[in-house]
Formats: structure tokens, sequence, C-alpha cells
């Protein structure tokens, strides 16, 4: 099993100036970025989105790379983004998942066969050209630099170690450090597009 935040400063060493939107990997990146005006950390959106929101701004800027950090629980609630994505071929989309076997952010419910999904071989049955799986950090570390030399999209599924939080989420401590609007704003004047 892997540690989402010693995972996340391994790739942060590779990172160049691509857009991160941090997905369930948010509340780590958020410390560990050192380019916060190129992240989209979107909290918890619904279920399944950070995927469709990802390849949207992957469509829409094509000279940008952009890299997601999804989770299992997203995919298995919305598994077709990955023939979405597919079938659009965005050159410049990363799309790495964060596989903890649970539903984390709401309690640690098991997510549906969970030791048996080959997530990596469900992106390649849905069209991405390439697809792989680590479930150990030094392997991790050994092709992250090649995977983000190729073109996309490319998945890469990760079995992390699971970090359930149990707090009712009204009562969890907030890891945002700017809101959703100020984080889109701030990328808006980094690669200048600002109104």
């Amino acid at each position: 099993m892997i540690d989402t935040a010693e995972m996340l400063k391994i790739f942060n060493r590779h990172r160049g100036d691509a857009i991160v939107v941090p997905g369930r990997g948010g509340r780590h990146w958020v410390n560990i970025s050192e380019q916060p005006d190129l992240d989209l950390p979107l909290a918890d959106p619904a279920m399944g989105g950070h995927a469709s929101f990802a390849l949207g701004l992957a469509m829409a800027l094509p000279q940008r790379r952009v890299v997601l950090f999804d989770s299992d629980g997203d995919i298995m609630m919305g598994m077709g983004v990955l023939a979405t994505i597919a079938e659009q071929k965005p050159a410049n989309f990363y799309h790495f998942m964060l596989d903890n076997e649970c539903y984390a952010t709401t309690g640690g419910q098991p997510v549906p066969n969970a030791q048996a999904v080959k997530y990596d071989a469900l992106a390649k049955g849905a069209g991405y050209p390439d697809a792989y799986a680590f479930d150990n950090l030094e392997t991790f570390e050994t092709h992250v630099e090649r995977i983000l030399s190729q073109p996309g999209p490319v998945f890469v599924a990760l079995k992390v170690t699971a970090e359930i939080n149990n707090t009712p989420i009204g009562q969890r401590k907030k890891w945002q450090k700017r809101s959703a609007l100020q984080s889109i704003e701030a990328l808006r004047r980094a690669i200048g597009i600002a109104a």
C-alpha cells in the first residue's frame, strides 16, 4: 500500500507546469504543492465529479497538461466517464486514481468487490491507450516521470492506504486554503486568461 502524501511528494517533483485537480488527495496536496495557482482543489463535489471537471479543463486548455487525482469510489459512481475520456482522447490528460478500497469520506464503507477490481484493465477496456497499476511507492517513483512524458490520456491506479474520516461532513476541519472560486481565479491569472 502507498501513503498518499508520500506519493504526492514524489509526483510534485515531476509536475512541471501541469494544472492539478487534486481530488481526493486535496487535503494533502494543499500542503505539498509548490505552485498553488495551478491547482484546483474543489473539495468534495458530487462523487464522480472530479473526472468530468478535469476532462473539460483538459479539452479547454489543450496546450496545458492536466493531472487529476481521482478515487476508486468516484470511478465506481460514474464508470462511464472512462469511456468518455477515452473517446475524447485528450493528449494532455493524466488520470491518477487513489484506490483505498473504501468510501473513506463517508465513513469507510467498502467499495464493491474492492480487492478484485483491476481499474487499469477497466481503463484499457474503455479505450485508454495506456494504463498502469502500482501498489508500492518505489515502483511508482521509478515510472512516474516516464508516464508524465507520454501523451495522454493515461490512467494510473494507485493502491493507497485508507484514511477514513468518520466526523460528520459539516464538522470536519476545512483543509482548503481558498474557495473554489478563488482557486479558479488564481488559475486564470496564472495561465493568462483572467477577465
